[in-house]
């Protein structure tokens, strides 16, 4: 496979497609990240103080460009996801290889965030089955580590079946050294 931030890949099955997020996506995602009970399941842990919280249009754009320029940055790769059926953005995935000083060295780094109407094990479990399998290649990683606080029962339940485990292990804060909890992790 090529490397990730050379040519960022499409991946897809039947229902869902995987595609570099792009500034066209503005309308579609703007839903997700406006939509307060979204809000509570995306991970913003050790992100400066961003809750992914963007009630406007321009905010919106803003966070995209911040996107497309980590990228760029290598710093880490969102994807749209793209269901087929309404061929709408119905959120985001985000991955990265993540070195730090804690049990969460080399690991990488999954963000799920996906409308409200889509926080179902069955839709979650899925998207899982799309992504992890070419992570651990893409992120150079024997384990993928993703939040999951204990108020996600659907969110929970899909991790679960899919064979992620909770971690009792923290998350350190690179900047911050602030200690994160809920993570649940899965090995190669």
């Amino acid at each position: 496979m090529n490397n990730v931030y050379d040519e960022c890949p499409i991946i897809e099955n039947d229902r869902f497609l995987l595609r570099f997020v792009t500034k066209e996506d503005s309308d579609d995602l703007l839903k997700v990240y406006s939509d307060k009970n979204a809000l509570p399941f995306f991970n913003s842990d050790n992100c400066h103080g961003d809750n992914f919280y963007y009630p406007t249009k321009e905010r919106m754009d803003k966070a995209i460009d911040f996107w497309i320029y980590s990228y760029n940055q290598k710093f880490f790769v969102r994807w749209a996801i793209i269901d087929k059926q309404t061929e709408e953005a119905v959120g985001t995935i985000e991955l990265f290889h993540r070195i730090a000083e804690d049990d969460f060295n080399h690991v990488g780094v999954l963000r799920l965030d996906v409308r409200s109407d889509y926080e179902k094990s069955e839709i979650i479990n899925e998207l899982l089955s799309i992504i992890i399998s070419p992570a651990f290649v893409l992120f150079d990683c024997t384990e993928i580590i993703s939040k999951v606080p204990v108020y996600a029962i659907e969110r929970m339940d899909a991790f679960s079946k899919y064979g992620f485990k909770k971690s009792e292990s923290m998350l350190e804060g690179t900047m911050d050294h602030y200690l994160y909890k809920d993570y649940w992790k899965i090995l190669k």
